[in-house]
Formats: C-alpha cells, sequence, structure tokens
C-alpha cells in the first residue's frame, strides 16, 4: 500500500471506528467546531468521504492546479453565512437516520474511497471543488480535514484521537503554508489545533513566531 493510501486507510478507519462508538446522546456533544454537535459533524465527515468517492473517479485534464498545502489557501476561518450551512447540515443529518445511520454510512463510503484510492494512479489528476491535483496530493486533503475533524469530534468525548501518522501530515501542510517549521515546543496535537485557530497562541507562541504570527490561523 502506498504512503498517501496508507495515510488515508489510518485516518478513516480511526475516525470511523469513533463515530461507530458513539452512543446517541453522545452525538449531541459539542464538538470543536463551533455550533457543531457530533452528529452535524459526521454529517459533514460522510459528504467528505462521498466527495472523496466522485473524485477518484473524476479524471481531469492537466495540468494541476494546486498541491496539497496550497489546497488550504482558500479554507480561511468562518465567513458571514456559514451558519446557513450548519442549519443544512443538521436536516440533512436527522434525514440520514441521525447518529446511527450516519455512523453506518460513513463506514462503507470510507472503505470504498480507500479502495477506490489504492486502483488510482498517484499520479494521475482528478478534479474536485473546481480545482485539479494529482491524486497524492488529493489523498493528502482527504487525510489533513479527517485529522483535524478527529480532534473537533473527539474534543469533548472520552475516545482516541488520530494516529501519529495522519497527524504528521497536518503538521508538515501547515509547516508547507508558514513556510517555516511550527514551533518545536508543540507537539503534533497541539500544532493542529494551534495551526487551525482552534487554540489560541500563547504569548511565548508569539514571540517566538514573530513576524509569522500575521499568518495564523494558517487555515480554518
Amino acid at each position: 500500500m502506498s504512503a498517501p493510501v496508507s495515510l488515508l486507510s489510518t485516518a478513516y478507519r480511526d475516525l470511523s471506528a469513533v463515530l461507530s462508538s458513539l452512543t446517541v446522546e453522545e452525538g449531541w456533544e459539542p464538538t470543536g467546531c463551533a455550533g457543531w454537535t457530533a452528529v452535524d459533524l459526521g454529517f459533514h465527515l460522510l459528504s467528505d468521504a462521498r466527495r472523496a468517492l466522485v473524485a477518484l473517479h473524476t479524471p481531469a485534464e492537466g495540468p494541476a492546479d494546486t498541491t496539497a498545502v496550497d489546497y488550504w489557501t482558500a479554507w480561511r476561518p468562518p465567513e458571514p453565512g456559514d451558519e446557513e450551512e450548519l442549519w443544512s447540515t443538521r436536516i440533512a443529518a436527522s434525514v440520514h437516520g441521525g447518529l446511527r445511520g450516519i455512523a453506518a454510512r460513513y463506514a462503507e463510503t470510507s472503505a470504498a474511497a480507500v479502495v477506490a484510492a489504492g486502483r488510482a494512479d498517484p499520479d494521475g489528476l482528478v478534479g474536485t471543488q473546481g480545482r485539479v491535483l494529482t491524486v497524492a496530493d488529493f489523498l493528502s486533503t482527504l487525510v489533513v480535514e479527517a485529522a483535524v475533524h478527529h480532534l473537533d469530534l473527539v474534543v469533548r468525548l472520552d475516545r482516541p484521537g488520530p494516529a501519529a501518522e495522519p497527524l504528521a501530515e497536518v503538521r508538515r501542510v501547515l509547516e508547507g503554508l508558514l513556510g517555516a517549521p511550527l514551533p518545536a515546543s508543540w507537539d503534533d496535537v497541539t500544532a493542529a489545533r494551534r495551526g487551525t485557530g482552534r487554540e489560541p497562541l500563547t504569548a511565548d507562541d508569539r514571540a517566538e513566531l514573530g513576524d509569522r504570527v500575521s499568518a495564523f490561523p494558517l487555515f480554518g
């Protein structure tokens, strides 16, 4: 199994295990995404797994116009109107049978996406969200999305977080966006949370980052 596919398999498998383990009551717990419950976030993750499956079967004309790093430059902290997505997500999630239905569909869809990823040429080109990426770069974006939202999902729940390998990929992408290493004192969980604005920078962080602090959050 290639490295990008292995990373995706790990990220999706672990996230699916957490989703499937949650009780109905835990489905209404807040997550690291402001205003989103575990049910809301679970449906968002299901939608992303479906997008992965579609994109992996959508060959694109070259050249690639986006990399695994610069893909994230378009994703910044919430903009006015983002609450509309929350409402539409919550309504759609309820139609899918709530947490249990979402978890079951996520398990089968994410597993299918990993199989499709394993059959794709890493150097091939795919289209998603109006962009063209290599398969390898696209898989990186999926891993980063899954790992960051895995942290969001368990922020108030007694469940394991993402594995070390997907978290390391998050850090790699964040450092690519920053154009410099993140503080060595940050472990990869801290890097993911502070790099995406989910956790505030400390005074020591700001002093160490210097002028680079203006780039934070590196994506939202």
